[in-house]
């Protein structure tokens, strides 16, 4: 089978199914797997999937990929983003990280810090950060999203209102070409667009798979983020709408 007839039908299998993986696929058309791994970049590049560890996802504008999927998706370079992060954020600041796997990283890369005051809508984080002995760890209440440890709802808002955070460190499910970041959860926007408004600085931490998704819900534009952390250099259009709103980028 020719790839030009096998990538239609690998969209496919993935619209059915959620996802698919290298090795199913390589034995299902009869090719390698170096092959099928070709075929999925190709896909990934075009925007149509996205890839993960052995295979690759479908790409939805509608509802968000899979926790455990987007823990994986784009690690290593989630990794290098929050140590950048990180590495802007002072010992004895206070601050807010919110629900995503980014976030999660930036928690990691905070283990070492000293004297931090964290309030999180996210259980992860707390978790994650409850082995920084030198860190206070106030969560939010809020009704729990089970499936990915997230706190949301008014009872989350109220909470944050409560503080002025230094520094605020937040996620988006998605960048476009505006320069507004997008997300899929109504209730989770409304929780971010409040940590940003109680926050005197705000980061923004998303890796390069970002800027091939959409989203239906606006949280905010780059022009209320002071800083951009990403991996990959970023459009003319979006770069050009930080430079307007004074929004510093930061490739790791």
């Amino acid at each position: 089978m020719s790839q030009s007839f096998r990538q239609p039908d690998i969209l496919e299998v993935a619209r059915k199914e959620g996802r698919v993986m290298v090795d199913d696929l390589a034995t299902r058309f009869g090719v390698t797997v170096q092959t099928i791994r070709r075929d999925l970049s190709e896909l990934a590049d075009s925007g149509k999937l996205q890839r993960v560890h052995g295979g690759a996802i479908l790409v939805s504008g509608t509802s968000n990929i899979g926790y455990e999927d987007r823990r994986i998706l784009n690690g290593d370079a989630k990794t290098a983003i929050a140590r950048a992060c990180a590495d802007q954020i002072p010992d004895g600041a206070s601050l807010f990280l919110n629900i995503g796997t980014s976030t999660e990283a930036v928690a990691r890369a905070l283990l070492r810090h000293q004297n931090l005051l964290v309030v999180t809508n996210n259980m992860n984080v707390a978790t994650i950060l409850a082995a920084n002995p030198d860190c206070e760890v106030i969560v939010t209440g809020g009704s729990l999203r089970r499936s990915d440890g997230g706190l949301v709802g008014h009872l989350a808002s109220n909470t944050i209102r409560q503080f002025k955070f230094d520094f605020a460190v937040i996620g988006c499910s998605a960048l476009d070409q505006d320069g507004d970041l997008l997300d899929f959860d109504f209730q989770e926007v409304q929780v971010s667009q409040t940590i940003i408004a109680q926050a005197r600085r705000t980061f923004l931490t998303a890796d390069r798979s970002k800027f091939t998704r959409t989203a239906p819900a606006r949280i905010v534009s780059l022009a209320q983020i002071d800083t951009f952390f990403t991996d990959a250099p970023v459009s003319a259009a979006v770069l050009a709408k930080c430079a307007e709103s004074q929004t510093a980028v930061v490739i790791a």
